[in-house]
């Protein structure tokens, strides 16, 4: 089977899955949205394979490899057939070298349609990397913590708006609370490519959605050119009052363990300061929730209201954290100031 451009390689999801034969660390840094793990050898073997290339020579390094390749191929045979039982699949390496050469022959050999990635995930990735410097038009919604805007986000999605959420992809919420009730975050690699996947996934006619983030989501970063676009994009912020903010969030930590809510006022102890910790961490003890949301939100009203100097931004108040209501109000603000521009342009 001919090798296949990345573009086509992407857009053939009737011809089976993407196997990926790199070695289980390579995968688990990053690999393809969708790809299964499918390993011609396991990390150490890899390893000796790269010793014996640097200490010895090819040839001896080639013949390693095809002694540890041997025994496994049968093995291999049938875990592709339970993948793909129509016997069509798509299969990459790092560089779209010997290690796909091998699988596809193997795989061919036993009757399957094999399809490679020429040059491989390290392709890939160059794409990838590239999708973030491509201008897009957006618009960003901002508001203190607690307004809801993750949840007005899904609500403008549910109305059929374009949205990006990173803070899902990212799987933390965004402060020093927001890894409470989430998966393990995604290697950075694997948040820039499941964040591409999502890009190309949007429509360009219309401007997306997405919430007003630091550059660091946890231990992910938003990529720089992405960043860069939202920082300068079309701002909507949400008002919404401080006794309606500490009212949902009190009822959101309320169900949350105590002990990681005492970890998360540590991390911040510095900026909080003395007293007001040892005020937060009692009110966790006593089941205050309303006074530690209170505390803590002294510190991140002033962190996020200072972040908005010098940005013009379009106000939106509500009096409620009701995401259908909130979406329906920043939706008409946006289209309103949007349309004035444009009239004005």
């Amino acid at each position: 089977m001919p090798r296949l451009a990345l573009s086509d390689f992407l857009q053939t999801d009737a011809n089976g899955p993407v196997l990926d034969v790199r070695a289980p660390v390579e995968y688990a840094q990053g690999h393809i949205p969708g790809a299964v793990s499918f390993p011609l050898f396991t990390d150490e073997e890899r390893a000796r394979i790269g010793t014996t290339y640097k200490q010895q020579s090819q040839d001896k390094a080639v013949l390693l490899g095809l002694d540890l390749f041997g025994p496994r191929m049968s093995q291999m045979v049938k875990l592709a057939g339970k993948l793909a039982p129509n016997k069509q699949v798509r299969v990459h390496c790092w560089r779209g070298g010997m290690r796909s050469g091998a699988v596809q022959w193997l795989l061919e050999l036993a009757g399957f349609q094999v399809q490679l990635l020429d040059k491989g995930y390290k392709d890939y990735r160059r794409w990838a990397l590239a999708e973030f410097e491509r201008p897009r038009a957006m618009w960003v919604l901002g508001g203190l913590t607690g307004s809801g805007k993750t949840d007005v986000l899904h609500a403008l999605a549910a109305q059929n708006q374009p949205m990006l959420d990173l803070e899902g992809l990212a799987a933390h919420k965004g402060s020093a609370f927001g890894s409470i009730g989430q998966p393990e975050q995604p290697t950075q690699e694997q948040f820039e490519n499941e964040l591409t996947a999502r890009l190309a996934a949007l429509p360009t006619e219309a401007p997306f959605w997405v919430e007003d983030e630091s550059r660091g989501i946890g231990r992910v970063a938003v990529p720089g050119g992405l960043f860069e676009q939202l920082r300068t994009a079309p701002l909507v912020v949400l008002e919404i009052p401080r006794e309606v903010r500490v009212a949902k969030l009190a009822d959101e930590y309320g169900r949350q363990d105590p002990a990681a809510l005492a970890a998360s006022v540590l991390r911040i102890r510095k900026r909080l300061g003395g007293l007001a910790t040892k005020e937060a961490l009692s009110a966790i003890g006593e089941n205050d929730m309303a006074k530690m949301v209170s505390l803590v939100l002294d510190y991140y009203d002033k962190t996020y209201s200072h972040g908005l100097d010098g940005r013009p931004f379009v106000r939106v108040p509500s009096d409620t954290c009701d995401p259908v209501i909130n979406a329906g109000l920043v939706l008409e603000a946006a289209q309103a100031a949007f349309s004035t521009e444009q009239h004005r342009a």
